[in-house]
């Protein structure tokens, strides 16, 4: 992709991350998922680690390589115009790491990156007991800058101060800490099954950039009522493609085995035309035309 194409996507993005009406990322990991995510009428792609994870069958800890990663956001890139918002975890390191990083998922496509401030390598946020150790801020802050230095990418700080149990006066401290580093934009994650711990702290942020939010574990929250808070400029549902995909291969799969044919499910399931047109197959044909001898 063009620098010119990638900054055109980040000023897009920029321009979308409104408190007052705030956009809607769907999680995606892979291309194919990501082309749904624009077909649904979201406003940008979240390139969810977590997903991407799953989709390989492994845990979300930090064991994917980097290229894993960057070839998904490559064929995303490919099969979308909208901005991917890309979830680079740690960074894969400290600063240096991150200073190498960024650039690389700003030439494979990516929008935006979000960085977290946990120890590398990460644990999922949302598992019992996992491991959620902080870096500390100063530290925190050098990957913001060198993430700002060496990219035009939107720059997403992402805070687990909630996740670890620090609280939420440790939260704002930190949030405001990578906000005057250069971030653009503050993402604080909760795993409480209710959403008045991630209210209080939008209530109590002073809004001097938009906050992210990733309602999982509290899904009561509507986006309407996020609207209301005036801190919120992007919503990210965090994990809903691959958690779809699970469930309806499970059911198919289930549902052919069990009754013992195709039958079952044909009438169930998209045809083999549509994935034909997901597959951009008509452009192929049209190419075949003019140019195949």
């Amino acid at each position: 992709m063009s620098s010119n194409s990638t900054q055109n996507r980040a000023d897009r993005l920029r321009g979308l991350l409104n408190p007052c009406e705030p956009a809607i990322a769907m999680s995606s990991h892979n291309a194919l998922s990501a082309k749904l995510v624009e077909e649904a009428g979201f406003a940008a792609v979240w390139v969810s680690g977590f997903e991407i994870s799953a989709a390989n069958a492994v845990p979300d800890a930090s064991i994917l390589p980097m290229s894993v990663n960057l070839e998904v956001t490559r064929t995303m890139s490919a099969a979308t115009n909208l901005p991917l918002i890309v979830d680079i975890d740690t960074g894969f390191g400290n600063a240096v790491n991150v200073a190498y990083s960024v650039p690389q998922f700003e030439l494979a496509g990516a929008t935006a990156v979000v960085l977290e401030d946990k120890v590398f390598p990460k644990d999922t946020s949302l598992r019992a007991n996992g491991r959620h150790s902080l870096v500390p801020i100063q530290e925190f802050q050098g990957k913001i800058s060198a993430a700002k230095s060496t990219s035009s990418l939107v720059i997403i700080a992402r805070t687990e101060a909630l996740i670890a149990g620090l609280g939420q006066q440790e939260a704002l401290r930190r949030a405001e800490a990578y906000a005057d580093a250069g971030a653009d934009a503050i993402l604080v994650h909760s795993k409480q099954k209710t959403p008045e711990e991630i209210v209080s702290f939008c209530k109590a942020w002073d809004g001097r950039v938009p906050l992210v939010i990733v309602p999982t574990n509290y899904p009561s929250l509507g986006f309407d009522e996020v609207a209301a808070l005036s801190k919120v400029g992007l919503v990210i549902c965090g994990n809903h493609g691959i958690r779809a995909a699970v469930g309806g291969m499970r059911s198919v799969f289930a549902s052919i085995r069990h009754k013992r044919g195709l039958h079952s499910v044909e009438a169930t399931i998209p045809s083999v035309e549509q994935i034909f047109a997901l597959q951009g197959d008509k452009e192929m044909r049209l190419i075949e035309k003019n140019y195949v001898r």
